[in-house]
């Protein structure tokens, strides 16, 4: 695998750090890295969005969803039921796990809900006002300026 020094990129920008960093984690991350548990991520509208875990055989109480320094974490531990139970076959994967997603500036987790093997979180992107676009209305007339007086240079 190729790998990238960002190095240069921190010493020109300003602000930028973050991409940096997820740029970095991206390059780093594992092929082998788990796939479980499966998930969907899906647009809901033009800034809501929606995280769909399969989590089949899972509680309310065994599941854990947090949000902390712009990563959502969901996360999951199945309680020991403390029977003594033989199986012939297990496909039910009950094994614990941590599920992070980075989140981008002013995406917000608006609920969760579990139902039928599946949480779905919701999420919605809210821009301030400063940051959208605005139009700025053209005027026809020349606006009152004072005039500039040139100023020798000694």
């Amino acid at each position: 695998m190729r790998t990238f020094d960002f190095a240069p990129l921190h010493r020109a920008t300003i602000g930028f750090d973050q991409i940096a960093s997820l740029m970095d984690r991206a390059l780093s991350a594992d092929a082998a890295q788990s796939s479980y548990p499966p998930y969907n991520i899906e647009k809901t509208d033009a800034d809501s969005y929606r995280i769909s875990i399969a989590v089949a055989g899972f509680s309310d109480d065994d599941l854990n969803v947090e949000v902390k320094e712009n990563a959502l974490v969901v996360s999951a531990k199945k309680a020991e039921d403390g029977e003594d139970r033989t199986f012939l076959h297990r496909g039910i994967a009950t094994r614990a796990f941590e599920r992070r997603f980075t989140l981008a500036d002013h995406v917000h987790v608006t609920g969760a809900s579990h139902e039928n093997g599946m949480l779905h979180i919701d999420l919605h992107r809210e821009v301030p006002e400063a940051l959208k676009p605005r139009r700025i209305e053209i005027s026809s007339s020349r606006p009152n300026r004072p005039e500039i007086e040139a100023k020798a240079v000694n």
